[in-house]
């Protein structure tokens, strides 16, 4: 635990080196340009049905709204819609409101569009574990309306100390009621709604200090309603924790549907609906690699698409890349979201940065 500290608190102070566009590449036929520069450690997006772009924070503490008001392709006017939060790097958008995760609370931001001079927030909902290990989050609405939070795992590895560690939620708007829709989940930062199977996928962030290439960091698909994906049991499905996978059996819990490299902590992911991009990438599944940070070589720091039929995992691939050469990091890809037009944003917390992904010309 304490090494893990102190290379947390390592990272943190390390001071980002400018990216240029020149740096990242692309797919033939892809451009990729800044949407908006200078957002503090920027995390999930959410867009407004006016076309308001919010943006939560990691370590700022910041929400912030962002707007292409002269339609150039990069946002031109913005807001600090809140400060001082604590790691609101989760945001949705629904009905006009705002939600954002602040630890163990939600709180809401009502009608924000029409009140970004001066947005007012309220709890929402606190009934949530104040754990800051793991304890920032990622949220998004389901089909039915019911918001989706996760609770991670408050250490590296261990036992859940209550029934609400380790878990992904769904929270009735309506009644505030929560219910627990998987468990055995160490730590989840992104997750998506499969746009034909209605399914929920997530990814999630593997074990530290269990070695370089140990274990695979993963995506993971729910198709029954409280199923367990083996943490702290079993580690990317197969490989047995040695402390607390003694009697168990890998067969009795969720396998992920792909297997990543270790440590590269896959984070926002995202379903493509759109039109502007090629036929190809219809429903596949984009993932933001956040990058390693105890690897003795580092990994990760891309965006990768996955290829599918329907939900079988054919191929993974690299979409945009450059955020690290030769050891050194530029960026850290953290979110991913779809503008009306077709367009992708993703976020990056170590440049400060919103890039948009266009597609011809």
């Amino acid at each position: 635990m304490k090494k893990l500290l102190i290379a947390s608190m390592l990272l943190a102070c390390q001071t980002a080196a400018a990216i240029t566009l020149d740096q990242l590449s692309v797919p033939s036929g892809f451009k990729i340009s800044f949407f908006a520069e200078d957002v503090g450690s920027a995390r999930q997006m959410a867009l407004s049905d006016s076309g308001v772009v919010y943006a939560g924070s990691m370590n700022a503490g910041k929400v912030y709204a962002l707007k292409d008001t002269d339609n150039d392709g990069k946002a031109d006017k913005r807001w600090l819609i809140a400060k001082g939060l604590k790691r609101p790097s989760g945001i949705a958008f629904k009905d006009g409101d705002l939600y954002v995760a602040d630890i163990e609370r939600i709180l809401r931001f009502k009608n924000i569009d029409a009140n970004l001079e001066k947005p007012i927030s309220e709890v929402f909902f606190s009934d949530l574990p104040d754990d800051r290990h793991h304890g920032w989050k990622f949220l998004r609405f389901a089909p039915n309306g019911e918001l989706i939070i996760p609770v991670g795992a408050p250490c590296n590895i261990c036992e859940a100390p209550t029934d609400k560690h380790s878990r992904i939620f769904s929270l009735n708007m309506k009644t505030k009621a929560l219910t627990e829709i998987a468990s055995g989940v160490r730590n989840s930062v992104g997750f998506d709604f499969h746009p034909v199977s209605g399914e929920l996928w997530f990814s999630e962030n593997g074990g530290d200090m269990m070695g370089d290439d140990v274990p695979p960091d993963e995506i993971n698909r729910l198709v029954k309603t409280g199923s367990h994906f083996g943490y702290p049991y079993f580690h990317a499905g197969t490989i047995a924790d040695p402390k607390f996978g003694k009697g168990k059996k890998p067969e009795d819990y969720v396998h992920p549907v792909l297997k990543l490299g270790a440590h590269v902590a896959p984070l926002g992911i995202h379903f493509y609906q759109g039109k502007q991009y090629p036929a190809s990438y219809k429903h596949q599944l984009f993932v933001a690699e956040h990058g390693s940070w105890n690897r003795s070589k580092k990994s990760g720091y891309k965006v990768g698409v996955v290829t599918l039929a329907g939900s079988k995992v054919i191929k993974y691939e690299p979409f945009v890349t450059g955020f690290m050469k030769n050891e050194q990091t530029f960026g850290r890809p953290a979110a991913i979201t779809e503008l009306e037009d077709g367009s992708l944003l993703i976020s990056d917390d170590y440049a400060d940065a919103i890039y948009r992904v266009t597609y011809g010309d």
